[in-house]
């Protein structure tokens, strides 16, 4: 399952093809890998975030969608230059980070009732349920690891902290985690990924990486799902193992 960022969101008709533009779903439909996997693409509701001014939902367009190619493939999307500087490690206050209710907290029962469709349809293999998200759905993916780490075999947020609540039911079941930051990010702070990440590992988790991307900025998921690793990485694990 991949939980998409802010900026795909729609009403899940004529802008559907925003999910198309990142993630597991682009590398597989629009840069034709073979990955293995079925893919549980959902799109969060706009929820009024496209009627406050946010230029990346106001300025957006359908014509936006990525092409898929009758032969080969379209060049790769680049990583933007990062503008911040490499940042510090000082947690701050992170209460002014905690996560509003806009996002895919409130669509959980919806995730969980696409979950039980795909394996009631399909040949699944409910040992092998990854869970991945960027930005708001790598925020999206801490919540759902936490409120159902029972259902899930591994959670890689990428770009999106969890906070420090959320960590105690990840730790209690010892699900795997890797999750990504950028170190210029600076929508997504690498800072407050530490917080929730040493309170994992306080609690004695021991299925946890953490990798930071130093010379990137809040779209370090191009090189995230670009790669093998993380797949390969999620594939090595089965729930209960």
């Amino acid at each position: 399952m991949f939980l998409h960022g802010d900026g795909e969101r729609g009403n899940s008709k004529e802008d559907l093809g925003f999910v198309l533009k990142h993630g597991p779903l682009y590398e597989a439909w629009v840069q034709r890998r073979d990955l293995p996997f079925i893919i549980i693409s959902p799109q969060m509701p706009l929820f009024g975030r496209d009627t406050i001014g946010i230029p990346y939902l106001v300025n957006r367009d359908i014509s936006d969608f990525p092409d898929r190619l009758p032969e080969g493939v379209p060049p790769r999307l680049e990583p933007g230059r990062p503008a911040e500087e490499m940042a510090g490690a000082d947690p701050g206050d992170i209460e002014q980070y905690r996560i509003t209710p806009n996002g895919w907290e409130r669509v959980e029962k919806d995730l969980l009732t696409i979950i039980d469709k795909v394996f009631s349809g399909y040949k699944a293999d409910a040992d092998r349920l990854y869970l991945t998200g960027l930005s708001y759905g790598g925020q999206g993916t801490w919540h759902m690891a936490s409120k159902h780490s029972d259902l899930f075999s591994a959670a890689v947020p990428v770009v999106g902290w969890g906070h420090p609540d959320l960590m105690d039911n990840i730790a209690k079941a010892d699900l795997p985690v890797w999750a990504f930051s950028g170190g210029r990010d600076p929508v997504v702070r690498k800072k407050f990924f530490l917080i929730g990440v040493n309170r994992l590992e306080a609690l004695g988790h021991t299925k946890l990486r953490y990798t930071i991307h130093e010379d990137m900025g809040h779209d370090t998921w191009i090189r995230v799902y670009a790669g093998e690793d993380v797949y390969n990485w999620m594939l090595s694990h089965k729930r209960g193992n």
